[in-house]
Parts: structure tokens; C-alpha cells; sequence
């Protein structure tokens, strides 16, 4: 009797041989395969967050933005190129009067007249002779009306140092006296509230050596008369 029966139990219950059942449970392979399933799952959602990461910071999100989903820079046309031909002159205009002229004076001009219908006294305040007669047939030549032509008065006489003095009453700050600036562009501007009519004077000073170029003069007037620029807007962001 082997030493594995127990006594009393004999015969067929007799246990023989070497070999005896193991006790050892199963292994659950069940748990086992969901474990490995779950671990693919989270190295999965890992490597598939990397690739986001790395297409944001590799600039890959143009696929999005040309789908729509990004914003998109919205830019005003030029007035050049949006075909308006108020808001292209306005803007010449403006780069005239800054160019060549000197015409600005920090307020909008007014109702531009044509050089026929401005009257100038042409005054010489330099001891050179000669001067006030062929400036003045110069004007009139360019179109404008001439009025006294001679020596300054004492308040100016040989006391102007620049090319001259342009000097009209207060309503003419924005209207014919601009016009008269376009001849002579280096010229200073000076308004008189005590004057009385629409005539300008153009007193020479020792800077003086000739009048603006007739082809900037005109080009410098056409500007000027030209239809001022409208308010434009710069570049809008939209979403």
C-alpha cells in the first residue's frame, strides 16, 4: 500500500504509482488577454497623441485653416486696385500737396479757385531791381490776375529773409492762397483778419532766385483740386 492511502482504504481506492494529481488553480487566461488588449489601447491613444503634437508644433495645421476652421486675414483693396477713381485722385492729391507744394495747413482746403480768378501784388523786398515786374509777368503768363506791382512797404522791406511771404485775409487760408503756394512753393503763409477783399500779395524775399517750375506748379495745382481722400480702414481679421 502506497504511502499516499490513507488507511482503512484499500482496494480499488488504493492510489499507486508516483504521479498524483497537481493542486495548483488554473491560470484565468481570460484576465490575461484583457490586460494585454488594454495596454495596446493606452500606448495606442500615446503614439496618436505625439502626432498631434508634433503636426501643431512642424506647422501642419495648414490642413485645418484651409478647410475653414482657422481664421483668415481680410485686407482692404487699394483704391488703385479697387477701381475707384475718387479715392485713387484723393490720394494723389495728398501725395502731391506733401511733395511739392507746401500746401498743407493742418485743415482740410476749401473750394479751390483757378489762378484766374485770385489777383496777386507782386512786391519786391530785396535790393535787387527787377524782380517784381518779371515775377508778376511770370503769374500772368500761368493765369493768374497781377495787381500792384513794386517795392515792399517799410513793415516788409529788406526784412524777409526766406524766397517771400504770401499774404491774403483770413478766408483766404484755404482756398486761393493755397493756389498761389503752388507758384512758389517755399514761400511762407501769413493771413491778415484786418484785409479786406480776396487779393493776395506775394512779397519776394532775398532766398528768392525763381518761381516753382511751371511743370511741378501744375502738377502740384491739378492735385490740389483734385476730390480729397475718404477715411480708409486698415486690415481686418476676421474669424
Amino acid at each position: 500500500m502506497s504511502m499516499l492511502t490513507p488507511p482503512g482504504m484499500g482496494g480499488k481506492y488504493r492510489i499507486t504509482g508516483d504521479k498524483y494529481p497537481r493542486m495548483r488553480p488554473h491560470r484565468r487566461r481570460g484576465r490575461l488577454a484583457v490586460v494585454v488588449v488594454a495596454c495596446g489601447a493606452v500606448l495606442g491613444v500615446a503614439g496618436w497623441g505625439t502626432l498631434q503634437l508634433i503636426d501643431v508644433f512642424t506647422g501642419g495645421g495648414g490642413t485645418a485653416t484651409a478647410a475653414g476652421v482657422g481664421c483668415s486675414d481680410t485686407t482692404k483693396a487699394s483704391p488703385a486696385a479697387s477701381g475707384s477713381p475718387a479715392a485713387a485722385s484723393g490720394t494723389g492729391a495728398r501725395t502731391g500737396a506733401a511733395s511739392g507744394t507746401g500746401t498743407g495747413t493742418g485743415s482740410g482746403v476749401g473750394a479751390v479757385p483757378k489762378p484766374a480768378q485770385i489777383t496777386v501784388n507782386v512786391f519786391n523786398a530785396t535790393t535787387r531791381s527787377g524782380l517784381a515786374k518779371t515775377t508778376a509777368d511770370e503769374l500772368k503768363k500761368r493765369g493768374f490776375k497781377i495787381g500792384d506791382v513794386g517795392n515792399a512797404s517799410k513793415q516788409y522791406d529788406k526784412k524777409v529773409t526766406g524766397t517771400g511771404i504770401l499774404l491774403g485775409p483770413a478766408s483766404s487760408l484755404n482756398t486761393s492762397l493755397p493756389v498761389l503756394a503752388t507758384q512758389l512753393s517755399t514761400a511762407e503763409r501769413r493771413t491778415d483778419a484786418t484785409r479786406t477783399g480776396p487779393t493776395l500779395d506775394l512779397i519776394i524775399g532775398n532766398g528768392f532766385k525763381a518761381l516753382t517750375s511751371q511743370a511741378d506748379a501744375t502738377k502740384a495745382l491739378t492735385a490740389l483740386s483734385a476730390p480729397q481722400p475718404t477715411a480708409s480702414t486698415g486690415t481686418r481679421k476676421a474669424c
